[in-house]
């Protein structure tokens, strides 16, 4: 069985998805299975991954499974890679030439079992790094590294799988949008992560993309929203700002969806002194649309 795993999980990206097949190709270090999840895609996704799996250049394997959006899509990947390491590599991003080889040598050198896994740098066509370089510190916690550190955009993040399959994303029917950090958190909890300063994957934004519609697909995922804001009320290494500007969007969210956010909320008082800010979100949302 290789070290790594490296899943994709994609919709409709038939006509993009080639780059990130073709850059593990150029891989100068074998070491990993290539995961496939389909998350309901209509194109011609399936019988694109099905020639590359005739040609049997890398392994690959393919999973399909009804539209649920990118969560769901972690929850299945996770429960089917038993790999010592797995990435996410976004279907409309690619791994750099040498991608797998510095995350299996990093490992192999620096594993412990206090290490939940590694985190690299993503970076742009051009090469610049997206958001922020990490701080020079031999590890820490993705929460901290974002929270207390002053990281900023996105990261890839080398997880050992049996960290994470236990912590499924919620599903509720017809929400699709959920923070994929929420599993980062919880495992936050007992391991801290590698850092190294080195990108590994090469992202370009697309215009269907989950990032740039976040907006868009606000108030469609109310109830993801409010378990996720509820659950950083509550979580031990959060900073107080952070639960109060989480409670502030648990007031106006719960407003939206008519839940009683009093009644529903885990922290009472902060939750009242979060309800003036709350409402005014809650009519600036109302104006949005």
């Amino acid at each position: 069985m290789p070290t790594l795993t490296v899943f994709t999980l994609t919709y409709n990206r038939a006509y993009c998805l080639h780059k990130c097949y073709e850059s593990l190709l150029r891989q100068t270090c074998n070491d990993f299975e290539w995961l496939i999840v389909d998350d309901g895609s209509t194109d011609d996704t399936r019988n694109l991954v099905e020639t590359w799996i005739g040609e049997n250049r890398i392994p690959i394997k393919y999973l399909y499974k009804e539209n649920g959006g990118m969560h769901t899509g972690y929850n299945v990947a996770y429960d089917n890679i038993f790999t010592e390491l797995a990435v996410c590599i976004d279907s409309d991003d690619y791994m750099t030439d040498d991608a797998v080889e510095k995350i299996v040598s990093h490992w192999q050198k620096d594993k412990d079992e206090q290490y939940a896994g590694m985190i690299f740098l993503d970076i742009t066509e051009n090469g610049n790094v997206i958001g922020s370089s990490l701080p020079d510190v031999k590890s820490a916690t993705v929460y901290d590294l974002y929270n207390r550190m002053g990281v900023k955009g996105d990261k890839k993040q080398v997880y050992r799988p049996e960290l994470i399959r236990p912590f499924h994303s919620p599903e509720y029917p017809g929400e699709k949008l959920f923070p994929t950090c929420y599993k980062y958190f919880l495992v936050d909890l007992t391991h801290k992560m590698l850092v190294y300063n080195e990108p590994v994957c090469v992202v370009e934004y697309m215009p269907d993309g989950y990032t740039r519609n976040i907006i868009k697909s606000y108030k469609k995922n109310l109830n993801n929203y409010i378990f996720y804001r509820k659950f950083i009320m509550t979580y031990p290494n959060a900073t107080s700002r952070h639960r109060y500007r989480f409670a502030i969007h648990y007031v106006a969210e719960s407003m939206l969806a008519k839940k009683n956010f009093l009644k529903n909320t885990p922290r009472k008082l902060l939750t009242y002194a979060a309800i003036p800010p709350g409402i005014l979100l809650y009519i600036y949302l109302c104006i949005k649309g």
